[in-house]
């Protein structure tokens, strides 16, 4: 028999954003990129040939059918014709191009849609309705729901039950997001070779909401709690172990910490399900910031003493565009440049960024080296902040990249302002590089961020976090949140401990 036909048939979509409830951004259509067929696959590294993450016992274990994702930056609440539409089309292709053996379902878990509460279990929802009723109508075997996260999502029990497995990252920052998405792809590939149906799954809300910045892997108690995944998931009648930190800024029902054990074994999935999930209860006011976190008044004091390390990181954490801040807050530049320690002959610091086409296409007509007086930021998140004036020389002028479009730096007295088309995180060198600035010769660097990625933190000779406002405000107690079930840690600091009891959903046969 041909080895091909043998392999499993799995299709695979899915829809991607974090997005605040507390920005007054909303993603349309403009920010997703929809992606099918081969530029779809090319997403996941272990399936791409030469690449050094491939894995041909996954690229080739089974036929992979690309169907529809979309993904978009974080940034504010999806719009509901956005949401609807993918799931339409995907829903749509499933009845084309099914029956399946198995469905990758990619997703990221921090999915507010206006109007809708818990967007990715009702995504989830409707691919495994649709999926059944191929199979049904097919006479095929029920098709496996393989479901990964990142771990930064929100993950209810309607959620779990719609997927057969479930895993998420390990790491924050993610870089395990490409093992993640191997380890769920292989896994499933395992159940449909090995006709072993859907393992039990332990599940356990744990009422905790704490901010990424907070549960970086990088530090204890997260470092541990994380590790202790390893020794579970390796024993016997377990197939994997994930813990979930949750979306802090949506505002939703949804919104805890999350454990989930699948296994054959239920009894021992259920038991590790509330070892993790005591463990992380447990050590709840143990977690601080990945790095010394104060205001802003505080963090240039540490920046601009004398004797101070060089390049001197400063993160903009409530405008974080990667969390889902609208990345045109100009509430900490506008601060900078009404400091006269930033005059001219002050250091040399570099800012990240806001985005205004028009001011852009002011700076581009004025010409570098050009005296200009323009306003720039503020035209999505008026909440926090207005425009800032920008009155200086331009000093750059690039193409930039895909993301941001044309690129204008703005020197006000030793700042170095950078103004974009569009929104865009800074996280990498090149990124700089594009904007036509070196970084690793300044004195300090601002950017719009939490926990600093990893060429960041090789960067940083020293940094602290600024608790600044924006859509994804570190101190969540001020952001106001309506809908979180209460109690939970740390809005109320004196709750008496949860039952994390897991709910057990039990295994489902292969010829099911």
């Amino acid at each position: 028999m041909n080895a091909a036909a043998t392999r499993p048939r799995i299709g695979t979509g899915g829809m991607s954003i974090e997005a605040s409830a507390f920005s007054p951004h909303r993603s349309g259509f403009e920010a997703f990129n929809f992606t099918k067929d081969d530029v779809l696959l090319s997403r996941y590294t272990v399936l791409s040939p030469g690449h050094v993450n491939h894995d041909a016992s996954v690229a080739d274990g089974a036929t992979w059918v690309p169907l529809v994702h979309a993904r978009s930056l974080p940034g504010g609440m999806v719009e509901p014709v956005v949401y609807e539409t993918l799931k339409a089309e995907l829903i749509e292709m499933i009845h084309a191009q099914g029956p399946f053996d198995g469905f990758f379902l990619d997703i990221h878990g921090a999915m507010t849609v206006v109007g809708r509460q818990d967007a990715e279990a009702d995504l989830a929802r409707a691919v495994r309705t649709a999926l059944d009723e191929v199979s049904a109508k097919a006479g095929s075997p029920r098709t496996l729901v393989s479901a990964t996260m990142d771990l930064h999502g929100n993950v209810t029990s309607d959620l779990v039950e719609q997927c057969d497995l479930i895993t998420c990252y390990r790491m924050a920052p993610h870089e395990d997001e490409q093992e993640t998405k191997t380890r769920a792809m292989a896994n499933l590939i395992a159940r449909l070779v090995g006709g072993m149906g859907a393992p039990a799954k332990a599940y356990v809300r744990v009422p905790v909401l704490l901010p990424g910045e907070k549960t970086s892997t990088r530090l204890e108690p997260a470092t541990g709690i994380y590790e202790a995944i390893l020794p579970i998931e390796a024993s016997e009648g377990i197939v994997d172990a994930s813990i979930w930190v949750g979306y802090a800024w949506a505002d939703e029902p949804r919104c805890y910490a999350t454990v989930v054990v699948t296994g054959d074994d239920a009894e021992l999935a259920s038991a590790k399900a509330t070892e993790l999930a005591a463990r992380y209860w447990d050590a709840r006011a143990e977690f601080q910031f990945v790095a010394p976190a104060a205001s802003l008044d505080a963090c240039l004091a540490a920046a601009l003493a004398p004797g101070a390390s060089r390049p001197y990181l400063l993160s903009d954490s409530g405008d974080n565009p990667t969390a889902g801040g609208s990345g045109d807050v100009t509430w900490t530049l506008t601060q900078l440049i009404n400091d006269p320690r930033f005059s001219d002959g002050g250091p040399r610091t570099v800012v990240a960024s806001v985005f205004d086409k028009e001011a852009v296409a002011a700076c581009f007509d004025a010409g570098m080296g050009s005296g200009i007086e323009v306003t720039a930021g503020a035209l999505v998140d008026h909440v926090h902040s207005g425009p800032v004036t920008l009155k200086g020389i331009v000093l750059q002028l690039t193409e930039g990249d895909e993301t941001s479009g044309r690129v204008a730096v703005v020197k006000i007295g030793s700042i170095e302002a950078i103004v974009t088309e569009r929104r865009k995180p800074y996280h990498q060198i090149s990124d700089f590089a594009a904007a036509g600035l070196t970084v690793t010769d300044a004195d300090i660097v601002v950017v719009k961020i939490g926990y600093l990625e990893p060429e960041l933190f090789e960067l940083a000779a020293d940094w602290m976090l600024m608790l600044t406002p924006g859509g994804v405000d570190q101190d969540l107690i001020r952001l106001g949140h309506k809908h979180i079930d209460r109690p939970m840690f740390p809005f109320d600091t004196e709750m008496s401990a949860p039952d994390l009891t897991a709910t057990v959903f039990p295994a489902i046969p292969a010829n099911a």
